[in-house]
């Protein structure tokens, strides 16, 4: 048996060991898990909260659970089947804050072979290397007393540095991704609740297969509707070879429409495609970015399209002009936008991502989720940012719009806003 062959079959055997070590050893599914959710309005980012735990940013492309820790903290050996995972969620290009080599001269648990891991910054691309360990978690369940949780999470450490630009409470993050050391995967390996977890920003996160109530006037009593199951369309999840962990959905085109006037915007061929080699391109979900951002070409065809929805929509003997924007916005303008009731927002024209093959409708982007009101004006949250998606929907198009991930059918449940229908995050019951 040659060399390469016995390290791969010690790859799967860790990986085996390590599944079977974080499987539920009984058949019956536990209670599923609930965790609040806190916008912070410095950064428009949005944290975990627990009884006595600081709180974490949640980060839908993250792959590992990191945070601050004590120098005291234990570690995990570097020979462990749990350490072979880690070590395969090293992010790719990233500037590390203290040139690899924070946690050189500790000395906890094994200083010989502590395993470590690679936290990253999503927001600032920045990353460190640190120690393993077994991070404390508080989270309520759904059923079961008592209602708050404490839970053990596989983590990596991290320095103070690592936390610039995040929330000045928060002490690290936490990865959402699909990966077996994101936060999700962990409660489901421990757990055996289904491989299922739910958002609906900025209120809350469910985690397992649990259903979402949602009360809707005139009827005041909770949990007249199951929006898991009959408020969500459907639409498949897309995998970026660049970017395994991340939530990517097929959309072919957009489309503006207002008060009967739609614009298609004039996108090349396969502008909004991923790339399956490269990774490049697609439309991806994140909770880190918060408006959504186009690449420019992409951009200038929107931006073309909106401008002709808003000029042939727009009411009779009225005006709206475009006006100089605000940073970061690019779309701004001012004049005859009526109030409407439901919701409570601008009549404004809805953007609408037209989605590909498997989808069971088009995502609708309604007014509370992309209207920012600067100086007077009503500026459009979708920014023209180079990068490798080509597009990013970003925290403000995902607040108030229930998203269920369904990873054992890789699909996206969402529901669109729910001002829509006369609820909202807040009214959720579980």
């Amino acid at each position: 048996m040659s060399t390469s062959t016995i390290h791969v079959y010690r790859v799967i055997v860790s990986s085996l060991v390590l599944l079977l070590s974080c499987t539920v050893a009984t058949s019956d599914r536990k209670a599923p898990l609930i965790s609040r959710l806190v916008k912070d309005t410095a950064t428009s980012l949005y944290t975990t909260t627990g009884a006595d735990k600081p709180p974490l940013v949640v980060d839908l492309a993250g792959s590992l659970v990191w945070s601050t820790c004590q120098s005291t903290h234990s570690t995990i050996p570097c020979e462990s089947a749990t350490c072979a995972t880690a070590k395969q969620q090293s992010p790719p290009r990233c500037r590390y804050v203290d040139g690899g080599r924070f946690w050189e001269n500790r000395n906890p648990g094994s200083p010989w072979c502590a395993c470590t891991a690679h936290p990253l910054n999503p927001v600032t691309g920045e990353c460190s290397t640190g120690d393993v360990t077994s991070l404390a978690m508080s989270i309520s369940n759904t059923t079961e007393q008592p209602p708050e949780e404490s839970l053990a999470i596989v983590g990596a450490c991290a320095p103070g540095r690592l936390l610039r630009s995040l929330p000045a409470r928060a002490t690290g993050v936490a990865g959402f991704a699909r990966g077996p050391l994101s936060l999700p995967s962990q409660l489901e390996a421990q757990r055996g609740f289904g491989n299922r977890f739910a958002l609906c920003l900025p209120v809350f996160s469910t985690f397992g297969d649990t259903p979402v109530y949602l009360s809707i006037p005139p009827d005041p009593r909770p949990g007249r509707i199951d929006f898991t199951t009959s408020g969500v369309a459907h639409t498949p999840l897309l995998t970026s070879p660049a970017n395994a962990g991340g939530y990517y959905i097929p959309v072919k085109g957009i489309s503006v429409s207002w008060h009967g006037a739609d614009a298609t915007a004039q996108l090349p061929a396969g502008a909004l495609d991923l790339d399956v080699r490269t990774g490049r391109g697609g439309v991806v979900l994140s909770t880190v970015t918060p408006y959504a951002t186009m690449r420019p070409d992409v951009f200038r065809a929107f931006a073309r399209a909106f401008d002709d929805a808003i000029t042939r929509g727009k009411i009779p003997m009225t005006t709206v002009e475009r006006v100089p924007a605000t940073k970061p916005f690019e779309l701004c303008y001012r004049g005859g936008f009526p109030r409407v009731k439901v919701p409570w927002s601008w009549d404004v024209p809805r953007i609408i991502l037209e989605l590909g093959d498997g989808a069971t409708r088009n995502w609708t982007v309604d007014n509370n989720n992309y209207v920012v009101e600067v100086d007077g004006a009503l500026c459009v949250g979708i920014l023209p940012v180079d990068g490798r998606p080509a597009m990013v929907i970003g925290g403000k198009q995902l607040e108030n719009n229930l998203l269920v991930f369904d990873l054992e059918k890789q699909r996206l449940g969402f529901s669109g806003l729910l001002d829509r229908a006369l609820t909202s995050c807040n009214r959720a019951t579980f």
